[in-house]
């Protein structure tokens, strides 16, 4: 689709539809054509005498600037703030338009105040139009093919709309790129293609990239990655990208992303009920992969290191089984009380990874407990850790762009679940309550000493499965916008 910005009158740039969001507190719109505009002021009256309940729409006639207009009131959109709903009422408009076979739309965010909601627009176009059909034989192409996006702004805004119109376009692809990842199946998204995948970004966009196989893993050590693959057809990889900045950083920033490409269980089989999704199970490090690939361009002022530790659980005769120990990098014996508590186990190696990357900063994240999806549903990811600043960090980045993180504890008396007289630790708690935190506890036996660290569980909001907001079901691709403005602002005071 192509999107483009206009700063001229509305009355000057013919649209067949035209989108205004309305809101309480603020003005978005500036519009000079007298036949929109009275539909927009009967619009606004309908609304704040609650006379209509959703958007309004009209048709309107010959020498108006657009064939068609659609007016939505944010307040009706409580569960969100007014970012959000902009986002969701361009992707909704652009729908719309789809169903008429309307191919130019426009919509308005012209007003002095609007600067900051063009990224919005541009956000909520390119997530609101995503659709994975590669394998349909039926394919509606209105959006790759016909459309076109107008984004009205204030004329004195160009050079800032300019920036955020080129930020957010390249941001939301590298969000649908993940997407696409994640809802490939799982033959098809491999350990080796992650490899395959990130030695091109690399190349793409100016990254260091080494990749460990099976042997180069075992030479230094890192036992999880090779025991969870053990039973699969497709050998583990570690693989690390890395953003060098210009001028030497005093920070570095370690993002270790859970790949497991299709999670069975292993030996500790999972129900066969939706296994499918398993195949999602690897969207921590689809997060960090895209990611990085966005940080390759935005090239911020801060060494970037992307960890991703990449296996498929499966059970065959070579697979672990529950019962099995081994030894850590950091020297820490694990036993595997139950296979299918393999994030952890791979985590721990990207956490050793991270330390000899030098990292200051450690995020890990992953798809990594069903219990943080029943602490928070599937619209929240959960936030660990032992540093205020890093949390916050992570937590205002969300906020910034949709993502919403909430902090768990790590309480320290449910360490003792996790004790086994057979090794130094168990890698699943006994007794199976406050599953997100006890996994917490875990990785954090394998924190590199004196490194600011978090663990983000997206277990939660990892996949949809009806529409939500601007993103159709399936996978969206959760992490990579807060990863993106976490490294962007890194540098920046807390606030």
């Amino acid at each position: 689709m192509n999107v483009k910005l206009a700063f001229s009158p509305v009355s000057q740039t013919p649209v067949d539809l035209l989108a205004v969001v309305l809101d309480e507190e603020m003005t978005l719109h500036d519009i000079d054509d007298p036949a929109v505009a009275e539909h927009v002021e009967r619009a606004a009256a309908a609304f704040r005498d609650k006379s209509l309940k959703r958007e309004y729409f009209a048709t309107l006639g010959e020498g108006a600037s657009a064939g068609a207009v659609v007016v939505y009131w944010s307040p009706q959109l409580k569960s969100w703030n007014i970012w959000e709903n902009v986002k969701t009422f361009t992707a909704r408009a652009l729908r719309l338009a789809r169903d008429y076979r309307w191919p130019k739309v426009g919509v308005v965010v012209n007003a002095k105040e609007a600067a900051p909601f063009v990224g919005k627009v541009v956000e909520g176009a390119v997530l609101g139009t995503y659709t994975f059909d590669r394998y349909r034989q039926e394919k509606d192409e209105f959006f790759a093919k016909d459309a076109a996006l107008t984004i009205f702004a204030h004329p004195d805004h160009e050079t800032d709309a300019e920036a955020r119109k080129s930020r957010y376009l390249w941001v939301s692809e590298n969000v649908n790129r993940a997407r696409d990842f994640i809802n490939e199946p799982g033959a098809v998204v491999t350990p080796e293609a992650f490899e395959k995948e990130a030695t091109d970004i690399a190349r793409e966009v100016n990254l260091e990239a080494e990749v460990l196989d099976p042997a180069a893993l075992e030479a230094r050590g890192y036992q999880g990655i090779l025991r969870v693959g053990a039973g699969s057809a497709h050998p583990g990889r570690m693989i690390i990208l890395r953003l060098i900045p210009r001028k030497p950083s005093k920070h570095t920033v370690a993002i270790v992303g859970k790949g497991i490409t299709f999670d069975t269980g292993g030996i500790s089989l999972k129900p066969g009920d939706k296994m499918w999704e398993m195949k999602g199970d690897m969207g921590g490090a689809a997060a960090t992969l895209f990611a990085m690939r966005a940080l390759g361009k935005l090239r911020p002022e801060l060494k970037v290191v992307g960890i991703m530790c990449c296996a498929e659980n499966m059970p065959d005769a070579n697979a672990q089984r529950p019962g099995d120990i081994f030894t850590a990098k950091n020297g820490k014996s694990v036993m595997v009380d139950n296979t299918d508590a393999e994030g952890r186990l791979v985590l721990a190696d990207g956490l050793a990874r991270a330390g000899e990357e030098g990292a200051t900063h450690i995020l890990d994240i992953a798809t990594l407990t069903g219990a943080v999806l029943r602490a928070l549903g599937p619209s929240v990811a959960g936030i660990m850790g032992e540093d205020p600043e890093l949390m916050q960090r992570v937590i205002d980045s969300g906020a910034n762009h949709g993502e919403a993180w909430w902090e768990l504890p790590l309480v320290e008396e449910y360490k003792d679940s996790l004790k086994t007289p057979f090794a130094d630790v168990n890698n699943i708690a006994a007794g199976g309550l406050a599953g997100a935190i006890t996994a917490g506890l875990f990785l954090r036996e394998f924190v590199p000493e004196g490194a600011a660290w978090a663990h983000l569980d997206i277990a939660g909001p990892m996949f949809r499965d009806k529409d939500w907001k601007y993103y159709e079901t399936g996978a969206i691709g959760f992490g990579v916008k807060t990863l993106v403005d976490l490294c962007e602002r890194f540098l920046d005071p807390v606030a």
